[in-house]
């Protein structure tokens, strides 16, 4: 085990709408800290690998839900930034434990890196830098990440989750970057739910074949109920899902994520192109992952499992 794992991008303000009967129909909403990229950072800190996240955070009562959440979870915030501009802003309702957003996100700290923010020489010691969701793709932030990824991959292996939001950003717009995305990426996850809209028509076992085609190692697709079908550089994994009693499935793809990194760091494959890493050693990670996703599953909201809370049959998957 060496180096951290570096993770770039956003923190959303969740506003989770709550069922409400009162006569007036008022809503009431629980604002919880979220974001695709600061959930991965939490669970990932919370686990016990050497976080650092690289974030814009906004000054005022939202900057702080945000910096407590991220600081109490072991996360290094060393990195990242503070300014004037407004949180982003989701509204989240939640239909059979399955989550819809509704974002506000125009003009927001998130997406306006400036020179020198994202230098590659703040990352020194990075084995591994985590990126997606909105954070990649908003524009001007999403291309200024992507020089950031390809900057420093020589010495970092390069995870990407698209995590894809077409509520903000058009499906066209995601495809227009996919290739970039797969010419940086080392691991490369998507949702199902994703694939209907970055490849219309397209089969999981399909798509998962043509990442591994353009030089990705490790393609995953995950299915929700389904399990995880992956293929690791051309080799077909099939990873059923763990039984678990749902709450809700938000942060369930961000855990999966740093369940993934984790076993990663753990066992000494970050820093390359997973070149030590076996079919065996790859199944073993995507076990584990699973394992975090289902945790997080069984719990409201992104709110990722702790190392104290993994059994002893999920600690085993670690070796």
């Amino acid at each position: 085990m060496t180096g951290y794992v570096a993770v770039v991008g956003e923190n959303v303000a969740d506003a989770i709408v709550q069922p409400s009967e009162t006569p007036n129909g008022s809503m009431q909403w629980q604002i919880l800290p979220g974001g695709s990229p600061a959930n991965t950072a939490v669970a990932l800190g919370r686990l016990g690998t050497p976080t650092r996240f690289l974030s814009r955070l906004p000054c005022g009562i939202l900057g702080g839900l945000f910096t407590r959440r991220l600081s109490d979870s072991s996360v290094d915030l060393s990195l990242s930034t503070w300014s004037d501009e407004p949180a982003t802003l989701a509204i989240t309702s939640l239909a059979n434990s399955v989550a819809h957003y509704e974002f506000y996100a125009t003009g927001t700290v998130d997406w306006q890196w400036r020179p020198g923010e994202l230098s590659p020489a703040r990352l020194q010691g990075a084995s591994c830098i985590h990126a997606g969701s909105l954070g990649l793709i908003m524009e001007p932030g999403g291309r200024i990440v992507e020089e950031l990824l390809d900057s420093i991959r020589e010495h970092a292996t390069i995870s990407i989750d698209p995590n894809v939001r077409t509520t903000l950003v058009s499906s066209e717009h995601y495809q227009s970057r996919l290739k970039e995305w797969y010419r940086l990426a080392d691991i490369f996850r998507i949702s199902e739910d994703d694939l209907t809209h970055l490849a219309p028509g397209l089969t999981p076992e399909r798509i998962i074949g043509e990442l591994n085609e353009t030089g990705i190692q490790l393609a995953v697709v995950t299915r929700g109920e389904a399990g995880v079908l992956a293929s690791f550089r051309g080799t077909l994994i099939d990873v059923p899902a763990v039984p678990t009693e749902i709450v809700d499935t938000i942060g369930a793809g961000d855990a999966f994520s740093a369940g993934l990194l984790h076993w990663l760091h753990q066992n000494g494959h970050l820093g390359g192109r997973l070149e030590r890493l076996d079919l065996q050693g790859a199944r073993s990670a995507l076990m584990f992952a699973s394992h975090v996703a289902a945790l997080t599953c069984a719990a409201p909201g992104a709110d990722p499992p702790w190392n104290r809370d993994l059994t002893p049959a999920i600690r085993n998957l670690l070796r």
